[in-house]
């Protein structure tokens, strides 16, 4: 089918309106998983397998020492430059392998201790000694996939993400007929691992184009241009998901495991529609940022990401809220609980939307310091927020908390890219 012409001449739309197939197309599947595990294993399952995600979530930051973002930038600055770009590979292989060891030695020694810390119980034991194993693939993962962003493939992308997903949604469907929980679990536990063997089979002659895999050295020329990333990787990624994992908790132990499965699932439908902007942000948003340069031509491109993003994020939030009844039915059936939480959590999302696009900023500029404050400035009034609500408001408290430290985030992050634009712009004057 041809794409429009209006959106041809808009990257954004465009790279919006190819994502958008796959989107919906993961959407629709994973709905589909969600509501089986919701039928067959109730919220309790619902919070085991929030749990885990987070820790696989935690890992693609650990595992390769959070330098993703920071892939994504210098491959877009040097892929004509090999010179720079085998000092870069270099460096990643460097901090990809001390980022696996580390973390599979830390899981694997603390197997039996993460166990009941995630889940409650030393039953899954197996389970983290098993993400351990797939560490390496979730490092090397990640790195191939920042070149695929750093390089705008966004079309071979889209391809990869969704034949991927197909394959680890068909082992975890398989499983879920068979009513076994632990498949379940396995099967979402090597998902990186299918990831990286479909990447490599559509993308392996590309990359060597850019990665001279026999020059790789054991040094680190870039090591502090790749620190920045790492750093503000940790600040993002592996707090949040600590947060995460350990809001889990305070809801299993303030209420009940149901109520933190609940909340999960609301956690787990909103990382959904808001998958929809990941994509943009690396493939479009810190590319374009990265060359900017004075303050008139950042509120422009905010303007373009702004105009084109929030109509179609509002709308469907809107249509979100206004059948939510209709999608714990199909989706969440018998988690009513669901329902007074939509309203809470919408909203918040999408005033977090609005300050990740200009949270961007930090990471295409290696504002390292700005970066790392406002995401543990979030992180931190969430955990609190939800700590205080949830005594007053159960579940709800949680979910408020989130949309209030989504508007002071919001307003820390503009008054932080004002400030720096600012004094950009005072130096370009007194030079």
């Amino acid at each position: 089918m041809k794409i429009p012409a209006f959106i041809r001449g808009n990257l954004l739309l465009k790279m919006t309106s190819l994502n958008a197939p796959v989107i919906i197309t993961r959407q629709i599947i994973s709905l589909f998983i969600r509501r089986i595990i919701s039928e067959n294993f109730g919220e309790a399952g619902q919070f085991m397998v929030g749990q885990l995600r987070s820790v696989i979530q935690m890992l693609t930051s650990t595992s390769s020492v959070g330098i993703f973002n920071g892939i994504v930038k210098y491959v877009s600055e040097y892929r004509e430059d090999d010179k720079n770009l085998l000092r870069l590979f270099s460096t990643a292989y460097v901090f990809s392998l001390i980022g696996t060891v580390v973390s599979a030695l830390v899981l694997l020694i603390g197997a039996e201790y993460f166990s009941t810390t995630l889940f409650d119980t030393t039953e899954y034991t197996y389970l983290i000694r098993l993400i351990a194993v797939v560490v390496p693939f979730i490092a090397l993962q990640r790195i191939f996939n920042g070149v695929v962003n750093g390089l705008s493939q966004y079309k071979r992308f889209a391809k990869i993400d969704i034949i991927s997903y197909l394959l680890s949604a068909g082992l975890t469907i398989y499983f879920l007929f068979a009513n076994n929980f632990d498949g379940v679990l396995i099967a979402i536990a090597i998902t990186p691992a299918i990831q990286l063997v479909v990447l490599l089979f559509f993308f392996f002659g590309i990359l060597k184009q850019y990665i001279h895999f026999k020059g790789l050295t054991l040094k680190t020329p870039m090591a502090r241009l790749l620190l920045a990333f790492a750093l503000m990787s940790f600040g993002s990624t592996v707090i949040m998901s600590l947060a995460e994992i350990g809001v889990r908790n305070l809801i299993l132990h303030k209420i009940s495991k149901d109520d933190a499965g609940i909340w999960s699932s609301m956690l787990d439908l909103s990382k959904n529609y808001m998958a929809f902007s990941s994509m943009l942000f690396t493939m479009y948003v810190i590319p374009k940022f990265a060359l900017i340069k004075t303050k008139g031509s950042f509120l422009k491109e905010v303007g373009v990401i702004y105009k084109t993003l929030l109509p179609i994020f509002g709308a469907g939030m809107i249509l979100v809220y206004l059948f939510r009844n209709v999608i714990i039915d199909l989706i969440f059936p018998g988690f009513y609980e669901m329902e007074p939480l939509f309203k809470w959590q919408l909203i918040g999302d999408f005033i977090r939307l609005m300050g990740m696009v200009l949270s961007y900023q930090f990471i295409a500029k290696k504002q390292v310091l700005n970066f790392i404050f406002t995401e543990i400035l979030s992180v931190g009034l969430f955990v609190l927020l939800a700590t205080y609500l949830i005594d007053i408001y159960g579940v709800q408290g949680v979910v408020i908390g989130h949309l209030l430290r989504y508007v002071v985030y919001l307003i820390v992050v503009f008054f932080l890219v004002y400030r720096y634009f600012t004094r950009q712009g005072k130096k370009i004057e007194q030079g």
